[in-house]
């Protein structure tokens, strides 16, 4: 982005973080979804979440893929809302912003799965205000480090990733996160992976997800049989009143074996794929997360 364009952009987005900041969660609530219906009738996307809609649940017929996606664009109007709180002016305003708006649930099993001393690899998914799963982490003591990726321009990666540092939440950028996430978990802490985006090989293998052969990401398998980390689910979901509920769900038993990486990544985008069917309205279906995928291949059931 040119800096002619990037001055003025970071003067409005520091004037929607202050103005955000200064709004009710009760607002944000009621203003996102008019947003996001508005957004639907422009056509943004529409028709990649339309298709991976109609493949992926062929059971709700085109009236429920229409109702879906409505609910789905208002999500996406709420989420614009919650992203603006990145770019408060306000000192420590995205950590009070957490407090305020999540809640964590089964902070017993990130415990008892990090008493065994190996780190913690922590699965989940663009679901809800996923931003605020590390969060609730961080403020219950937990020490998380999220695999993410360099934004740009620059001063948006940073400004990012110092909202994200401000509330306890370090962060791994890849192509070459391996060395700093090994680190955390040596250290006893928790590694946050995304597993339920497009990964083209090698880091990704093709597994069923939605009943369809796609390229899933590959990479907590091989870690946590390096590391002997344990493997813990945590989903979150935003409540009808705006709160992020953050779930953390028991230890999975994988195959820490060599042989065990694409049962163990099949199985996680199992996990994925039950979160998302219980709560369709608020994940990422304009993703285009179903690249190369051959829809008329159901020749196997999903594993």
């Amino acid at each position: 982005m040119s800096p002619l364009l990037g001055a003025p952009l970071r003067c409005v987005l520091a004037a929607a973080g202050l103005a955000v900041s200064l709004l009710p969660r009760r607002a944000e609530m009621f203003l996102g979804p008019l947003l996001g219906r508005l957004v639907l009738a422009l056509g943004f996307r529409r028709r990649i979440a339309l298709e991976n809609i109609s493949h992926c649940l062929p059971e709700l017929g085109p009236r429920g893929w229409e109702l879906l996606l409505r609910k789905n664009y208002e999500h996406y109007g709420i989420l614009f809302f919650e992203f603006l709180h990145f770019f408060s002016p306000l000192k420590g305003h995205y950590r009070a912003y957490g407090a305020r708006i999540s809640r964590l649930e089964g902070l017993e099993h990130l415990e008892r799965a990090n008493a065994k001393g190996k780190g913690v690899i922590v699965v989940s998914a663009h679901l809800g205000f996923w931003e605020m799963n590390p969060v609730a982490g961080a403020l219950a003591g937990v020490k998380p480090t999220v695999v993410t990726t360099v934004l740009k321009p620059r001063w948006l990666h940073e400004k990012v990733t110092a909202a994200r540092a401000e509330a306890g939440v370090a962060a791994a950028f890849h192509p070459g996160s391996v060395p700093t996430v090994l680190k955390a978990l040596r250290r006893g802490e928790c590694v946050a992976f995304m597993n339920d985006q497009y990964a083209r090989p090698p880091m990704g293998l093709r597994v069923r997800f939605f009943g369809a052969l796609v390229d899933t990401l590959a990479a907590v398998a091989p870690i946590a049989a390096r590391t002997g980390a344990a493997v813990v689910p945590v989903a979150g979901y935003r409540d009808a009143e705006g709160l992020c509920r953050v779930r953390v769900e028991p230890e999975l038993e994988i195959d820490r074996s060599s042989g065990g990486v694409e049962a163990t990544t099949a199985r996680l985008a199992a996990k994925v794929e039950g979160w998302v069917r219980k709560r369709p309205e608020q994940w990422l279906w304009i993703h285009r997360r179903f690249k190369h995928v051959d829809w008329n291949d159901r020749s196997m059931e999903t594993i």
